[in-house]
């Protein structure tokens, strides 16, 4: 597997499919995509996950990560955000966050994430706030 930063665009189709294959692909576009830093994890040249960080200041937001469903599980997604955050520390971000499906949230805790706030929904999917200081061990 290689992990290596992408175009921005390159990553709609996979976050389409997999986060919100009921909503339009526009769905998928974030603001401000323009100026994120977009990961992606290739197997065989084929494009199995994303991830897309948005640096504000010293702290940095994941949005947008995804991974093909066939795949997940095998740890590519793990490997893609250990990935993002070695990438920040090395720019000394200082804290990491992301709005995290409720679902998901196990997921994000094994890496030191916490909730932080109250439970909301976007498009009536459970979501939580969740992060992490970026100097402190996971």
């Amino acid at each position: 597997m290689d992990i290596r930063q992408i175009h921005w665009k390159d990553t709609i189709v996979l976050r389409h499919r997999v986060l919100w294959p009921e909503k339009p692909v526009e769905f998928c576009h974030v603001d401000g995509d323009e100026q994120g830093i977009h990961f992606g994890a290739f197997v065989d040249e084929a494009l199995v996950c994303v991830a897309s960080v948005f640096v504000d200041g010293s702290s940095a937001r994941l949005r947008k990560f995804a991974t093909e469903e066939s795949l997940q599980g095998r740890g590519i997604g793990t490997r893609v955000l250990n990935e993002v955050i070695a990438y920040l520390k090395e720019r000394d971000i200082e804290y990491f966050w992301c709005d995290a499906r409720e679902s998901a949230m196990g997921y994000y805790r094994r890496f030191g994430m916490e909730p932080r706030g109250e439970r909301f929904y976007k498009a009536e999917v459970p979501y939580f706030r969740m992060g992490r200081t970026l100097s402190s061990p996971v």
